[in-house]
């Protein structure tokens, strides 16, 4: 299940690095760098909890909830904004 929900993030990514140049100079071109970024910091976040749960179990389960916890929101944020037909915050904030 987990390398399934990897690829399609990583096919996401993709789609979105390749389609964003489609988007350039409308409102939506924040919300394609709103996901790379988020995908991006995600999968960084990840990597460098991993050892987590190779050392502790308890510790591992709590990061990584706490970044899908995290991930969950700003994609959620990303849609409500998109669906209200509004841009992003500044390409500057994390």
């Amino acid at each position: 299940m987990a390398q399934a929900s990897i690829a399609l993030l990583l096919l996401a990514l993709v789609i979105d690095l390749v389609k964003r140049d489609d988007a350039t100079g409308t409102w939506q071109a924040s919300h394609f760098s709103w996901r790379i970024r988020s995908v991006l910091w995600a999968g960084v976040l990840y990597l460098v909890t991993a050892p987590l749960w190779l050392l502790f179990l308890v510790p591992g389960w709590i990061a990584w909830g706490l970044i899908s916890l995290w991930f969950l929101y700003r994609i959620v944020k990303g849609m409500v904004r998109m669906n209200a037909n509004q841009p992003m915050e500044p390409a500057n904030v994390v």
